[in-house]
């Protein structure tokens, strides 16, 4: 019992760590990253370096083979100090789990060794027309002689052009629906594959988004993933695991203005005194330190049960996933508050926390949308 919950002590080794290489070699980025909408190369490389850029990877791979819970507490360091950083790992974890799940020893060779060694892989769902209601996508693969042809787009891609490797979903029997899609592995030097122009956000802007087209692009049948029309129920398979990484992006941005306010708040002097000794500050950084907490709990625990594939899991993804970007937008916006006019430039962090929490409540699936899948789920709940 008195170790029910408490963290074990590998996975505090590995958030010292991963916060100590965070601060020493991306926090000292992260502005010029947002400021300049660049790549954050610096945080590649260092995260590659540590082995913590596709940390999932099995270590029969050459992966480190960290769990769930790992790669949240490496993705929830990283978005502490640069919410774009955080994207590499999670973003490397969505576009190869289908393969982890559906592929076969042959494909998880090919393409989840490279991924190990530093090539990026993307997920390739949204459209322009198919963003919450997946299903009514447009993207086509029609049989061929040798297997597949793929013609169609994907937009709100993540590290488009930067990820070498991409996990498609199109229809390849328009007749049947969401019965009627099946996965596929593209790679980036495939014939007839090109991206559009890198969107202007309003946060996680060190993030390369873009469209990607597929122009007559021919596919063996060794690049399909899982059996035909399967690929719909495995991107839901996909994002019941992965909208884990979300809260955690969530809880690291929460996390990191929260400390920035925290230590504002001993600073910053008025009416001769710190901030902090007013109540009215108090309650907010109280309110905020307790939705981290809850929000923590929340999403071990669902990264936990993503480990162990357990039947209530889509609940509390959704669950965790919404409740920590909602905590994340709340906090982010007190902390700006607390800072005042400090807090809407961008001397100091929380502006740019801000911005890129808010995409949080967006991106896998709205919370409207993860409200609506909690109460298809309610049942699951004990």
């Amino acid at each position: 019992m008195e170790s029910l919950f408490k963290l074990p002590d590998e996975y505090k080794a590995l958030r010292e760590s991963a916060r100590a290489l965070s601060e020493k070699k991306i926090a000292p980025f992260a502005q010029d990253v947002d400021a300049n909408s660049r790549f954050p190369q610096e945080a590649r490389d260092a995260l590659q370096a540590a082995g913590l850029l596709a940390a999932h990877v099995p270590t029969e791979f050459g992966g480190e083979g960290a769990d769930s819970l790992g790669v949240v507490i490496i993705i929830e360091e990283v978005a502490r100090v640069c919410a774009s950083s955080s994207l590499l790992p999670a973003v490397n974890k969505l576009g190869s789990l289908p393969l982890m799940l559906a592929g076969t020893p042959e494909q998880k060779k090919r393409w989840l060794t490279p991924l190990a060694q530093g090539k990026g892989f993307s997920y390739c769902l949204s459209e322009s027309e198919a963003g919450s209601d997946a299903s009514a996508m447009k993207t086509k693969a029609i049989k061929s002689a040798t297997g597949w042809t793929l013609n169609g787009s994907k937009k709100w891609i993540s590290n488009a052009g930067s990820s070498e490797f991409y996990t498609v979903l199109a229809s390849t029997d328009p007749s049947k629906g969401s019965k009627g899609i099946s996965a596929f592995v593209v790679e980036k030097s495939d014939p007839g594959v090109s991206f559009g122009a890198l969107e202007k956000k309003m946060g996680f802007k060190g993030s390369p988004t873009r469209e990607v087209y597929f122009d007559n692009v021919e596919l063996n049948d060794d690049r399909r993933l899982g059996e035909v029309g399967s690929g719909f129920a495995l991107a839901m398979q996909t994002l019941d695991h992965t909208r884990i990484t979300i809260a955690a992006q969530a809880l690291g941005i929460a996390q990191g203005a929260f400390e920035v306010a925290t230590k504002y708040s001993h600073e910053r002097k008025q009416f001769g005194k710190e901030i902090f000794d007013f109540q009215g500050v108090q309650f907010m950084l109280a309110d905020m330190a307790m939705e981290i907490t809850a929000a923590r709990e929340l999403t071990y625990a669902a990264a936990a049960r993503s480990e162990r594939n357990d039947p209530d899991l889509t609940f509390y993804s959704a669950a965790c996933k919404c409740f920590a970007s909602d905590v994340a937008m709340r906090v982010t916006t007190n902390a700006v508050q607390i800072l005042g006019g400090y807090g809407y430039v961008n001397d100091y962090p929380v502006e740019r926390m801000m911005r890129d929490a808010k995409l949080t409540q967006i991106y896998e699936g709205t919370n409207q949308v993860q409200r609506i899948v909690m109460a298809r789920h309610l049942d699951d709940v004990n």
